[in-house]
C-alpha cells in the first residue's frame, strides 16, 4: 500500500490527532527549552487532553495557565484536574477565535499549513515583543527560532524569517541541506525525546521517520545527494517488502 493507504489503515483519533497528548516528561523539556518561569502567562493551543495547563499552574507556578481547545469531550480530565485551580482555566473555543494577547508563552503542536498561515498572521499582531512559540518538529512557517533542541524549537516575537528553506534549514543546522545521515539521527532523535515508543517498534519507526525527512528534503531540493542514495534505496524496499508500505511514490521525479 502507499502512504496515503497506510495513513487511512490508522484509527481516526491518531490521524486527527484526537486524544494524543505529550508525556509529562517531555512537556517538562519544552519548557526547560522556553524557560517558563513564575511571571508568565501561558497558552496551550489545542490542549486536547495535555497535561501541560496542569504542570505550568502547579509545577512552574506560572501567572495563568490556558488551554484552548474546540472539542470539549477532549478536554473532560483536564477540566477535572484543573477546576480547583486559580491560576489554570480551560477555553472551549477555536484557537483563532480566542484572545491570546494577554499571553507570551505558547505552547502551539499544528502543523496544517492554513493553520499555520492564520495563526503566524494573529502572533504577529496579536502578542506582545519576545513572546516564545514552542512548536514541536520544526519552527513554523519559515521563522528561524531563537532555541533549538530537535524536535522541539522556541521562536520569538517579532519574527526573523529566512529568505528560503535552505537558509532556514543552515540557520538550525548549520548546512543548507540535509543528507541521510542527517535524515537519520533526526528521526532517531526525535524518537528518543518522545519516550513513548516501545523497544520492538523503534526500528521501524526510525526508518519510516527517517524516511519522511529525507523524501521530504529531496521534494523540497534541500537534500545533500543528487541521486538516491543507495541506503535510502534500501530503506524504501525494506518498508515495501517487509511492511507493505510504499514511500517510493512520494519521491518526485528530478527529471
Amino acid at each position: 500500500m502507499n502512504i496515503s493507504e497506510f495513513i487511512s489503515t490508522l484509527p481516526t483519533s491518531v490521524v486527527k490527532g484526537d486524544n494524543v497528548s505529550l508525556p509529562d516528561g517531555v512537556i517538562r523539556r519544552m519548557f526547560k527549552l522556553a524557560r517558563l518561569s513564575k511571571k508568565d502567562i501561558f497558552y496551550d493551543l489545542g490542549c486536547g487532553n495535555s497535561n501541560a495547563v496542569y504542570i505550568a499552574s502547579t509545577e512552574y507556578k506560572v501567572k495563568k495557565a490556558i488551554g484552548v481547545e474546540k472539542r470539549k469531550k477532549s478536554v473532560a480530565s483536564l477540566l477535572e484536574k484543573t477546576r480547583s485551580l486559580r491560576n489554570a482555566r480551560v477555553i472551549i473555543d477555536d484557537i483563532r477565535s480566542v484572545d491570546i494577547s494577554d499571553g507570551n508563552v505558547f505552547l502551539f503542536w499544528f502543523h496544517d499549513e492554513n493553520m499555520i498561515k492564520q495563526m503566524m498572521q494573529k502572533f504577529s499582531t496579536e502578542l506582545k515583543e519576545g513572546s516564545r512559540i514552542i512548536t514541536v518538529w520544526s519552527p513554523p512557517d519559515l521563522v528561524i527560532p531563537n532555541k533549538s533542541d530537535f524536535p522541539f524549537f522556541v521562536s520569538r516575537t517579532p519574527f526573523k524569517y529566512a529568505k528560503s528553506i535552505e537558509d532556514q534549514i543552515k540557520a538550525i543546522y548549520g548546512q543548507k541541506c540535509l543528507d541521510f545521515t542527517a535524515s537519520w539521527v533526526l528521526g532517531d532523535k526525535y524518537l528518543e525525546s518522545l519516550g513513548v515508543v516501545p523497544d520492538q517498534y523503534k526500528r521501524f519507526l526510525n526508518i519510516l521517520y527517517a524516511m519522511i525527512i529525507w523524501i521530504n528534503a529531496w521534494n523540497m531540493k534541500v537534500s545533500c545527494e543528487d541521486e538516491i542514495p543507495p541506503p535510502v534505496e534500501s530503506y524504501l524496499g525494506i518498508l515495501r517488502t517487509f511492511f507493505n508500505i510504499d514511500l517510493k511514490s512520494l519521491v518526485e521525479s528530478r527529471d
